[in-house]
C-alpha cells in the first residue's frame, strides 16, 4: 500500500484526498517538518530511501522500473544546468551555437563542435546553475532539487552491491538509460543523435561541481553503474546528457 504524506497525525487507515481530488486509501504518518508534507499532495510518486526522500522514477519517465532496462523508466538526459525546455527529449534537434544566456531561448541540444574549444553549452559559463531548491534552471518540480553528491554517495552506500543490480534493487530503482553525447563534427551537425551505454551504464548528475580549470573545463560530480561498478567521478563538461533524479528538500 503506497503511502501518502500529511502534516497532521492520523492513525490506521483513511481516504486522503488533495482538495476535492480523492487520491486513494492509504495508511498515513508524520515526517519531519523540515520535509514540508504540502508538496506531497502533488501526485508526485515518492520513495524513500537512506533516510532521504526522493521522486520515484527519472525526469522524463513515464513510469517506475521494472527493471534496469525499462525504456519506458530511462526518462530524459539533460545538459547539466539547463531548465527542461525541451532539449533534454532524446530526439531534441542539435545545434553547434553555444547559448550566452542562462535559458537558451529554444528546445535544441547544443553540442560542442570540432570549431570550439569549449565542452558546454554556454560560454561564459555559469557556475550558480542548479544549486539547491531555488537554484537557476532547477527542472526538478516545486519542492525537489538535483542531490548533491554527498547525498548520492549516501545513497550508493547502502546498496547491497555497487553495480546496476545494486542501483536497480535500491529503493530508487535507477535504470541503465546510458548518455548522450556533446561533441560531434561541424560536417555531421544534423547527425548528431549519439548515444552510448544505453541498456547498459547508468549516469546521473548531481548538484556538486568540480572545479573550473584554466581551459574552462567545469564539470559535475556524477554517479555512474554497469554490470561490473558504480562509482562517483567528475564529468568533465556540462554538454553531455544524463539523466537527472530529484531529491525532496
Amino acid at each position: 500500500m503506497k503511502k501518502k504524506h500529511v502534516n497532521y497525525l492520523l492513525a490506521g487507515t483513511a481516504t486522503l484526498y488533495c482538495g476535492i481530488h480523492q487520491l486513494a486509501s492509504a495508511s498515513f504518518y508524520v515526517i519531519a517538518a523540515s520535509k514540508k508534507p504540502s508538496a506531497f499532495c502533488t501526485g508526485i510518486g515518492v520513495v524513500e530511501a537512506a533516510g532521504q526522500y526522493w521522486m520515484d522514477k527519472n525526469l522524463g519517465a513515464s513510469q517506475v522500473a521494472t527493471s534496469p532496462t525499462d525504456e519506458a523508466a530511462y526518462g530524459d538526459l539533460y545538459q547539466w544546468g539547463r531548465l527542461g525546455d525541451g532539449h533534454q527529449n532524446r530526439n531534441s534537434t542539435p545545434t553547434a551555437t553555444l547559448s550566452e544566456n542562462d535559458v537558451p531561448g529554444h528546445n535544441k541540444y547544443i553540442i560542442s563542435s570540432d570549431m570550439s574549444p569549449f565542452n558546454h553549452w554556454r560560454y561564459p559559463i555559469n557556475k550558480n546553475l542548479w544549486q539547491g531548491l531555488g537554484g537557476v534552471n532547477n527542472p526538478c518540480p516545486q519542492g525537489f532539487r538535483l542531490p548533491t553528491s554527498a547525498e548520492w554517495e549516501t545513497e550508493l552506500n547502502s546498496w547491497i552491491s555497487k553495480d546496476a543490480v545494486g542501483a536497480f534493487i535500491s529503493p530508487l530503482k535507477l535504470t541503465t538509460a546510458g548518455r548522450r553525447f556533446g561533441f560531434c563534427s561541424m560536417e555531421a551537425e544534423d547527425d548528431c543523435l549519439h548515444f552510448s551505454g544505453v541498456g547498459e551504464e547508468g549516469y546521473y548528475w548531481s548538484s556538486t561541481l568540480s572545479a573550473v580549470d584554466d581551459f574552462m573545463q567545469l564539470g559535475s560530480n556524477r554517479l555512474f553503474f554497469n554490470a561490473g561498478s558504480a562509482n562517483f567521478g567528475r564529468t568533465v563538461g556540462s554538454h553531455l546528457g544524463l539523466s537527472v533524479r530529484c531529491i525532496k528538500e
